[in-house]
């Protein structure tokens, strides 16, 4: 019992190691928007610039729903291993493409068009990533630790995102301005390549899930057409709860630090700071979460956040616009990530326990990229667009709105914790 509790824990550890570097290389993009937009997107504004590396990112976004299609598919039929592996592979590439992008100057509209490749590379990626590391985790997990230990699938998540923050704070710590711009940002995106493919080599040598192996060879073949067939009620439902779960994310995290530049006012490396230090405490509350959703149960976890999300998300938004210390934006942003937490500990565990295992990659990733391209990918650029036509503001309701439909999911789905469809243990 010992043994296998120990093999358990080195497979989740494994698979969670990989999810960290897979997302440190497409958070990359995002922190490091602020310093490579004016050499490969230059506009006549620093808004402008922002609004173009924004679309692009948001063209990452929508092709993770043909990534957690065609991958979804592939880890259904090939193993949960064979997916994670093949996903960071394409992330390695697409990564390579950006170190190595030539700037406008030098190519014109090549650079862009190369940073869009990438992207979409990354796109397809991150597409298969997410609904893989889902159900692997929750796979791999004991039954009454599962929350806990599927809520290491954000933790490392949110672990990439600040791995590329505390990258960039090294760079802005030992290059000057004018050189971070000019090719400094170039050697986080080489880092994450480099690391993306130690962990190509990691992740061919992970355990498969039970789950999978103890699949009758016979089983249904995984297809859009079979899991729209048999399960539409809770692709819509996991389709609309990530809508509104990813932009409540993609707005508190990665868009909150050009906000506090662009519009705030602070220096790009204060608000590099700020954020740093709100997400290592995002990251640290997702296992507390985990385990008061296997004591209490996945709904009310959920409540908390489709609430309190509606409630505080205007008040904390127009509070920040007029922060005035780095330690008052610091507060304000703890609180609608706290209460968000309770969502991202749980979001890939109450998908993968909806579906049977002959479809649940795919049940998990699909539903979850289609809602995640439409609202998530593309937070920043509603955020900007906003703020470009002179009402900022009216982003705080469409959040505030989006969350809401969520919180309809919520209400609409069954309580997983006592219905779970994952049968292992």
């Amino acid at each position: 019992m010992v043994e296998r509790r120990a093999h358990r824990l080195r497979s989740i550890v494994g698979g969670s190691t990989g999810n960290l570097v897979e997302w440190f290389d497409w958070y990359a993009y995002s922190v490091l928007t602020i310093y490579f937009a004016p050499v490969l997107l230059p506009g006549n504004s620093r808004t402008a610039e922002l609004l173009s590396a924004a679309l692009i990112f948001a063209v990452g976004f929508l092709m993770r729903p043909i990534g957690a299609w065609v991958m979804g598919i592939y880890s259904d039929r090939h193993g949960r291993k064979s997916g994670l592996a093949l996903s960071v592979g394409l992330m390695a590439g697409g990564s390579v493409m950006i170190a190595a992008a030539p700037t406008y100057a030098m190519a014109g509209t090549l650079a862009p068009a190369i940073l869009l490749l990438a992207r979409m590379l990354q796109g397809l990626s991150v597409g298969g990533e997410y609904g893989a590391s889902a159900t692997y985790l929750s796979e791999m997990a004991l039954k009454d630790r599962r929350a806990f230990w599927a809520s290491f699938q954000y933790v490392t998540l949110i672990g990439g995102q600040l791995l590329a923050l505390g990258v960039v704070l090294v760079l802005q710590a030992t290059m000057s301005e004018a050189a971070l711009q000019a090719w400094g940002w170039r050697v986080a995106f080489g880092i994450g390549a480099v690391l993306a493919l130690g962990v190509y080599v990691l992740r061919r040598r992970l355990a498969e899930t039970e789950a999978f192996t103890g699949q009758a060879k016979d089983r249904p073949k995984s297809s859009i057409v079979k899991l729209w067939a048999d399960h539409p009620r809770e692709f819509l439902i996991v389709a609309a709860i990530s809508a509104g779960g990813s932009i409540a994310f993609y707005a508190y995290t990665t868009y909150l630090q050009k906000f506090l530049v662009n519009t705030t006012g602070f220096t790009r490396p204060t608000a590099t700071l700020v954020m740093t230090a709100a997400l290592v405490v995002f990251m640290a509350i997702q296992p507390l979460w985990g385990l008061a959703a296997d004591r209490w149960g996945r709904k009310p976890m959920l409540f908390i956040f489709g609430f309190g999300g509606m409630l505080v998300s205007v008040p904390v938004f127009t509070a920040l616009s007029h922060a005035a210390s780095p330690l008052g934006a610091f507060g304000l942003t703890l609180i609608p990530l706290t209460i968000l937490g309770a969502y991202t500990a749980i979001s890939g565990l109450i998908k993968a326990e909806l579906f049977p295992p002959h479809i649940r990659t795919l049940g998990v990733a699909l539903p979850y990229a289609i809602g995640n391209a439409l609202f998530g990918g593309t937070a920043e650029y509603a955020a900007l667009w906003f703020k470009n036509a002179g009402i900022e503001s009216g982003f705080y309701w469409y959040l505030t709105a989006i969350i809401g439909m969520a919180t309809i999911g919520f209400w609409m789905m069954p309580e997983t914790k006592t219905t779970s469809l994952i049968a292992e243990n």
